[in-house]
């Protein structure tokens, strides 16, 4: 089997799958990956609009998270470009405050493998608590806030970042150093990474 052949493998496998059968909506596996792309944005999962329509991040949180990034839509769904890998593929469900976490059986299963796959990747952005504790163990305890206040200890890789929805307004008006400090420099890397990707 070819390097090719298993990666195409891998995604067939990867969309088609249904570990968590019980899922509020059903088994609906979202991300966007590609061997070329060389930044990686890790969320938690897909939330019940998306799972609707099918397209990680086509929604108000995708809208101010692109505008974090300082990229257009059609860059933002250029797998070659940008990757989206969530912790879980699929729309856990919701409950009392919120959508539920992501299922953990997706990244046991599945989060090694695409790692191994995505090779290229120069810029990882960790999106929140879950996509913080599988992608930097060492942070697991301390707040989002502290992770993200300490972007520069983790850039160039890495940068950590608070969730882009709505319901974190609250947030960014008490930490207004984010959109400051950090915002600027990830559009500027993100920037460079895009224009060498061929």
């Amino acid at each position: 089997m070819t390097k090719d052949t298993q990666s195409k493998d891998l995604l067939i496998r990867a969309r088609a799958c249904g570990i968590c059968s019980d899922l509020p909506l059903g088994p609906r596996p979202l991300f966007q990956v590609s061997k070329k792309a060389k930044v990686l944005i890790v969320g938690q999962a897909p939330g019940s609009k998306t799972h609707e329509k099918g397209i990680p991040f086509d929604d108000a949180s995708g809208d101010r998270l692109r505008d974090w990034m300082g990229v257009t839509k059609p860059t933002f769904y250029d797998a070659s470009k940008i990757a989206i890998l969530p912790m879980g593929f699929c729309f856990p469900g919701t409950g009392k405050s919120g959508d539920l976490p992501p299922r953990v059986e997706c990244a046991d299963h599945w989060r090694h493998e695409f790692m191994s796959y995505m090779k290229n990747v120069k810029l990882m952005l960790v999106i929140g608590k879950y996509a913080r504790d599988w992608h930097l163990p060492a942070r697991q305890g301390e707040t989002v806030t502290k992770t993200v206040a300490d972007w520069r200890q983790l850039a160039p890789d890495i940068v950590p970042l608070p969730h882009p929805s709505p319901r974190n307004n609250r947030w960014l008006a008490k930490n207004p150093w984010f959109e400051a400090d950090v915002l600027p420099v990830l559009k500027q890397s993100i920037a460079g990474l895009i224009k060498q990707t061929k």
